[in-house]
């Protein structure tokens, strides 16, 4: 399991966990499939942001999970 701090290790339909920006303060963890990468740079310390194809939902990236 990678963290989501690089952008070349995301790839479209991964399955991945993501804190969205409500659950910030609690780190709560949501899973879905990448729709989209949202970040344009390379990477970020926080997490790469995305968007899940489950209800769109954007947050950025805290693990990047084996299928």
């Amino acid at each position: 399991m990678k963290n989501g701090t690089l952008r070349a290790d995301i790839q479209i339909g991964a399955l991945v966990d993501i804190v969205l920006k409500k659950d910030q303060p609690t780190g709560k963890l949501t899973r879905g499939h990448v729709k989209r990468i949202l970040t344009k740079s390379p990477n970020h310390p926080h997490g790469i942001k995305v968007m899940l194809e489950e209800q769109d939902q954007v947050g950025r990236v805290k693990n990047i999970l084996e299928e």
